[in-house]
């Protein structure tokens, strides 16, 4: 054993796939002073890499999970540690059926071989299944099975070779420094077993260990350890006869949420159907502790597997429905649950320069393993990794009880059907705003939004399909109808004619002040943000490659104090990007006002008639001469000093509504009093978030906003650049002196289609052909959802440049069917009220 360096750069904490991959791309990429942490020993110190199921299917319905297995698999080929088999996804169920249509439709948005099959060509690819069990199958030629310890010595010696790694095994973490810093504690050293190793930056990649290990920072890493069973029944003579690893394609019983896989001579079965069986990081023994080989080997609970073992032999009866058949190994394996079932990749919110790269599974593990080392890097990576931003979750979500409970809701769903619009159940309601009791009494009914209980229709307003009923779709299908309501297509059209109130609570509120606040606030926004008090401006913030980062509103309010307003699925990852280019001067003070303050909307052609009785001078501060577009002022309504921003997601005359918490449910019932006469309706998320933002063709960060486009491709591109410099700023000048390489746009469906797309759906010339653009990147929905005004179904999608010129036609795949659109508008034009002059009124 080596003697352990004083000091390192980085210290990553754990050998597995993750942290193997880890070390060998910081090493790629530059570092040179890297440890590499331990407690076990080497090559397999006893996590879960070393018992995964270690087969990779290419297709997830993310495009992020998708693009991080097939960098993964490449990775795997590139170190020749890859078998390519194949995999099948079989249906029983017609449900089921559907849900593999539906997985053709992700495989060609994000370009993946894919294919469905019959039962009979399943069996001629399997011969020892039960075909007649079978509807249909769906085919990955590239399925394939990985030796991630193999691969993770590969990938750490390389490390090791360039000069830029110390491998310590068999060294236990017993705790990591830390002092006070401006905003946050931060880390200045590991304590091993071994002995203190100064370092500023440390990477937690301990799977199952890892909340254990962050805790010893104060910070918490959102997973919780879970069991998966797995089985090994043989040998088994027919496959010891071919003399291979795996011969024929990997087998996924979906219905039974099982898979089935040679090992050699035996047959592997795995099952996610059983119930959630969860662990607490302490229950996990030491190696060489108890009965099991490893710590993550837990001991088999035989009841829990015996209605999967049974279904496993109905399907594959030739191989295992035989008395003398043997176990070979039978485990209670354990890998990492997060609340969303997503990775958590980044630095974590509590203490600066402790990062965590957890939850990752064996088929993305080099990919997310990449990623992070450009993140610490460059600080941005070529895949697009915000869905597992560990900054995405607030404290409430980092909870013991809160990641147990949707870790245990989460397990049924890894392999089940989720539809794109399902919400969770669990931990409900955490957050309400004041208005909460109003909206229960209307029949809101609820979606989440980090916590939120945010109201996305009302029951009371189906009063309202009678007077627009015939100007709202009619939703046949059960799969299209799920989770939406008519109601909501109502209260837009209602808004549209008279005024819809919307709670607005959920939006997250930052205040920058001091002396350095503009500074900071011009480092970050690509629009010019040294604007006179009361001015709004609504602008990217980008990532040092020139891809989106966040895009909102900030508010000047003085001198040195500027508001910053951004959505609640954002709030967690925009503080993190605030917080960690505070200067450390101290000149900057951030605040986060989210639950101090809460915020409704009110929009359409009669929100200043609703206004008017409210205020102090009779309307007169409301007018569009003395509050014009894109101002804030403060006014007094029903005697509630409020905050009024005169904005419009939903694209017509309005503003938002800021006011302290406590005020909010008189401000509510004052509102919805003056309104009455004027035909005010309670209008939720439905209309704010999709139906009244895509007849504008406003864009959503994270759906038309990711880092794989730019202001450019996205329309956002400003008349002038500031002279200020920004974070991106060199990437969004050459992307300016460019022609884009694609063009966000907006698309309809053609008259007569029946059938609506949730969103990432390819599109396609005529011919079924795939559109790419010339940086090799597929056209897919990224939005979608009704315009009732306008009476289409419309969709928002990146087309290659060449062919975003409205009038072209292409297809949309949606389960199967082709469906023809048209684009209406490209670039930033709105369908609805081109000239703005609703909102500007």
């Amino acid at each position: 054993m080596g003697e352990l360096p004083g000091r390192a750069d980085v210290v990553v904490i754990g050998a597995g796939i993750v942290g193997n991959a880890l070390v060998r791309h910081l090493a790629d990429l530059g570092w040179r002073n890297l440890l590499l942490l331990d407690k076990g020993p080497l090559p397999d110190p006893g996590g879960s890499t070393g018992h995964a199921s270690n087969f990779v299917f290419p297709v997830d319905h993310s495009k992020e999970i998708t693009e991080l297995t097939l960098d993964s698999m490449r990775q795997y080929a590139e170190l020749d540690v890859l078998i390519t088999c194949g995999g099948i996804e079989v249906a029983r169920s017609e449900e089921r059926h559907q849900e593999l249509t539906r997985r053709i439709t992700s495989s060609l948005a994000w370009g993946v071989e894919a294919e469905l099959i019959s039962p009979a060509r399943i069996k001629e690819l399997v011969p020892w299944l039960d075909e007649t069990l079978l509807r249909i199958g769906f085919h990955t030629p590239t399925g394939a099975v990985v030796d991630p310890v193999r691969a993770g010595e590969l990938m750490r010696t390389r490390a090791v070779e360039a000069g830029a790694l110390t491998v310590a095994e068999n060294t236990e973490v017993t705790g990591i420094e830390t002092v006070p810093g401006r905003d946050r504690p931060r880390v200045t050293g590991v304590r091993t077993s071994r002995g203190l190793v100064e370092t500023e930056i440390v990477v937690v990649a301990c799977g199952v260990w890892s909340p254990a290990v962050a805790a010893l920072a104060g910070a918490r890493i959102p997973l919780t350890p879970a069991v998966h069973q797995m089985m090994d029944l043989g040998p088994i003579p027919e496959l010891a006869e071919t003399g291979e690893v795996i011969s024929f394609p990997l087998v996924r019983d979906m219905d039974h949420k099982m898979y089935e896989r040679q090992r050699g001579a035996n047959l592997e079965v795995g099952s996610y159907d059983h119930r959630p069986i969860l662990h607490h990081p302490s229950e996990i023994p030491a190696l060489g502790e108890g009965t099991q080989t490893s710590p993550t080997r837990m001991p088999f609970t035989e009841e829990d597997f015996t209605p999967q073992l049974a279904a496993a032999r109905e399907l594959f009866g030739p191989l295992l429905d035989r008395p003398e058949l043997g176990r070979a190994d039978a485990i209670n394996g354990l890998l990492s649950l997060t609340p969303d079932g997503a990775p958590v990749l980044g630095e974590t919110p509590e203490v600066r320069g402790l990062w965590s790269a957890a939850a990752v599974w064996i088929k993305e593990a080099p990919g997310a393993a990449r990623a992070v080392a450009e993140l610490l890097t460059e600080g941005a990576s070529e895949i697009d990794v915000h869905g597992a931003d560990i900054a995405r979750f607030r404290p409430h979500q980092r909870t013991t009880r809160h990641v147990r409970a949707r870790a245990a809701e989460g397990f049924p769903k890894i392999y089940g059907i989720s539809h794109p619009r399902e919400q969770w159940a669990s931990e409900r309601p955490l957050r309400t705003s004041p208005f909460y009791p109003r909206e229960v009494e209307l029949g809101a009914e609820f979606y989440e939004a980090a916590g939120w209980e945010r109201p996305q229709w009302y029951a009371a307003n189906d009063a309202l399909l009678d007077r627009y009923g015939d100007r709202v779709t009619s939703r046949t299908s059960e799969w299209d109808a799920r989770w939406w309501s008519p109601i909501i297509e109502a209260e837009h059209l209602a808004m549209r004619e008279r005024a819809g109130l919307f709670d607005l609570t959920a939006f997250a509120v930052f205040d920058v002040t001091g002396p350095g606040a503009l500074d900071l606030v011009q480092s970050l926004c690509v629009a010019q943000a040294d604007r006179p008090a009361g001015r709004v401006v609504y602008t990217p913030m980008l990532d040092p490659h020139g891809g989106f980062r966040a895009d909102l509103p900030v508010i000047r309010l003085a001198e040195q104090h500027v508001r910053v307003i951004t959505g609640a699925a954002d709030a967690g990852r925009d503080l993190a990007w605030f917080r960690q280019h505070l200067p450390d001067d101290g000149s900057v003070t951030l605040t986060d006002l989210t639950s101090a303050t809460c915020a409704v909307g009110l929009w359409g052609p009669r929100a200043r008639d609703v206004l008017t009785e409210l205020t102090e001078d009779g309307g007169q501060c409301l007018s569009a001469e003395r509050f014009g577009f894109a101002t804030a002022r403060e006014i007094t309504l029903a005697g509630i000093p409020a905050l009024m921003v005169r904005i419009s997601y939903v694209g017509d005359l309005g503003w938002e509504i800021h006011v302290p918490t406590e005020h909010g449910l008189p401000l509510w019932d004052a509102l919805w009093q003056a309104g009455q006469a004027h035909g005010l309706v309670a209008a939720g998320a439905g209309v704010y978030g999709t139906t009244g933002r895509l007849e504008k063709a406003h864009r959503l960060m994270g759906s038309e906003l990711s880092p794989d486009y730019g202001p450019v491709e996205a329309g956002l591109a400003l008349p002038r650049v500031k002279d200020a410099d920004f974070v991106g700023k060199a990437a969004y000048l050459q992307a300016r002196d460019q022609e884009p390489a694609a063009v966000l746009s907006t698309l309809a469906l053609a008259d007569g289609v029946t059938r609506y797309p949730t969103g990432h759906e390819p599109v396609l010339t005529a011919d079924g052909d795939p559109l790419i653009d010339g940086r090799g990147r597929r056209s897919y929905v990224t939005s979608a959802g009704p315009a009732p005004a306008l009476g289409r179904y419309l969709l928002l999608a990146y087309l290659p440049a060449d062919r975003a010129h409205a009038g072209e036609r292409f297809v949309v795949d949606y389960l199967g069917e082709r469906l023809p659109v048209e684009v209406l508008t490209v670039g930033r034009t709105a369908p609805f009220d081109p000239e703005h002059t609703r909102m500007k009124g």
